[in-house]
């Protein structure tokens, strides 16, 4: 959490609680209020108590592989959307980014842990928050593509962190369809999906 700043002044913050995955913060702040012409003003606003799940940063990729005009994701359940679904999510190829990692680096690995490809150059898209509301996460987005050439496993994810891991492809034809069609639940891999379907209108 970052420390006091001139529009935002943070009284006091606590660990409430580590796990595997996160650590929650609480805060107790006050923040500059919007004046009548919606910049900020000198007036501040109450104390206010705030909570972040602090997991670190992440990083995602739209991949193409051009050998069949195919949009390559994953699938792989997810605890969290269990309550509204079956828990299985289809997504963009992601994962953490390491404190010694850029999310560059972190993606190629991902890339080659999940759907079992290198890939040449990657570009990027954008670095989002999923959830600002209540998560720290971003979520630095990248596109790329595979080829055949690039094949270097069979992919499925990390034995050693559980993971079991489906590749799913998509005809770049049918991506409007899988747009339309309300299937992608994923924050990210919506976003991804936009921009691929925007960058491709436009040719």
């Amino acid at each position: 959490m970052p420390d006091s700043q001139p529009n935002v002044e943070i009284l006091s913050e606590d660990v409430l609680l580590t796990t595997a995955i996160f650590t929650i913060r609480q805060a107790r702040l006050r923040y500059r209020r919007f004046g009548a012409d919606r910049s900020l003003s000198n007036k501040w606003s109450e104390k206010i108590t705030r909570v972040n799940a602090d997991r670190g940063d992440s990083a995602a990729a739209v991949i193409v592989d051009t050998s069949r005009d195919e949009i390559v994701l994953v699938e792989q359940f997810r605890y969290p959307t269990l309550g509204h679904g079956s828990g299985w999510l289809v997504e963009l190829v992601a994962g953490m980014v390491r404190a010694d990692e850029e999310p560059e680096s972190a993606i190629r690995r991902e890339i080659r842990e999940e759907i079992g490809y290198d890939v040449r150059a990657l570009d990027p898209i954008a670095t989002i928050y999923p959830s600002p509301g209540g998560s720290s996460e971003r979520v630095t987005i990248f596109h790329g593509e595979v080829d055949d050439s690039l094949r270097v496993g069979e992919g499925g994810g990390r034995a050693d962190e559980a993971e079991d891991i489906a590749r799913r492809t998509v005809p770049l034809a049918d991506l409007p369809a899988l747009l339309d069609s309300g299937t992608i639940r994923d924050a990210k891999t919506l976003a991804g999906l936009l921009w691929l379907h925007l960058k491709r209108s436009r040719r």
